[in-house]
């Protein structure tokens, strides 16, 4: 697992509701690097969404901890103990689910804690300034925290993160890299790093990472949207039939897959099938940017 000491600064949409039934748990246990429990480890929980959903709790004498009312979607789990090398995970939690999962902390030196002490003051001041949306000061400050830990795979994708802010998209694809490269399992990470591919237009490059990121996140109709586009642009529109097709498995409410398996039809000459899914891609998104047209091809289909 890889290490980290802070919270990440991650984006996205997500609704927060009050009701038990889109819930889940979270349940684990800290051990030492020898298998023994260990007791009075800080776990704390944050959405990847919207930071400042967050919870705290504490390992019992078992070494284990649990919370209940997440709504679904990331978190970033962290754990800190004294005399320990803090540690972090990203989890999903899903409805209605318990997720679980097991850490063990390495042992530190006294002058390694301070250094990562350090590096995570200057983590936490650039998450402040990403927060109030100063992220000329945030990347500074990630830039700086990386200088003292350079292994914090977090670092640089929050840097990352600012460097797309400020739209400087060759340093942000750079770091979103480095992020994949110190944790490959991070559907965020696998994530960002594909769409600043695809916004390169360097569509082959992206699909490795998109599928990645689907194959880490198997419940997220979001991962299987981008990961049809980009198939879409590489292979062809049929060759992205399947993603879009799971996005509406898994959220049927998902508006733009709707439209783009009806464009799909119209090239495969299934009139029906083009005219239902374009219909309900209106029905679920009367606004949208693409109704207009979505309307003129009903209309021609429809004579």
């Amino acid at each position: 697992m890889k290490k980290f000491t802070a919270f990440l600064i991650l984006f996205g949409t997500l609704t927060w509701g009050l009701n038990a039934s889109v819930q889940g748990r979270l349940s684990g246990k800290v051990l030492d690097q020898a298998g023994a429990p260990l007791e009075k480890v800080a776990v704390s929980i944050v959405s990847q969404s919207i930071s400042s959903i967050r919870f705290d709790v504490t390992t019992d004498s078992s070494g284990k901890f649990s919370q209940v009312g997440l709504q679904p979607g990331y978190y970033m789990v962290t754990f800190k103990k004294e005399g320990f090398m803090p540690a972090a995970k990203e989890v999903h939690v899903e409805i209605d689910t318990t997720t679980a999962l097991e850490v063990k902390l390495e042992k530190s030196e006294a002058a390694m804690e301070r250094a990562v002490s350090e590096s995570d003051r200057l983590f936490l001041k650039g998450n402040k300034f990403y927060q109030d949306k100063n992220y000329q000061a945030a990347a500074a400050a990630y830039e700086e925290a990386i200088l003292k830990s350079a292994a914090q795979w977090g670092y640089y994708f929050n840097l990352g993160l600012a460097y797309k802010k400020l739209d400087q998209k060759d340093k942000a694809e750079t770091t979103f890299a480095k992020a994949v490269e110190l944790n490959p399992e991070s559907y965020s990470a696998n994530r960002e790093f594909g769409e600043s591919l695809a916004k390169a237009q360097n569509f082959e490059a992206a699909r490795k990472y998109y599928q990645k990121a689907a194959e880490l996140s198997p419940t997220d109709p979001d991962a299987f949207y981008n990961l049809g586009l980009c198939l879409s642009k590489v292979e062809g529109p049929e060759a992205a039939l399947v993603a879009y097709q799971k996005c509406i498995e898994l959220r049927p409410d998902f508006p733009e897959a709707y439209y783009e398996i009806g464009t799909i039809a119209i090239g495969q000459n299934k009139k029906a099938e083009a005219i239902a899914n374009l219909e309900k891609f209106l029905q679920l998104a009367p606004a949208h940017d693409k109704a207009g047209l979505a309307k003129q091809l009903l209309d021609y289909l429809k004579k």
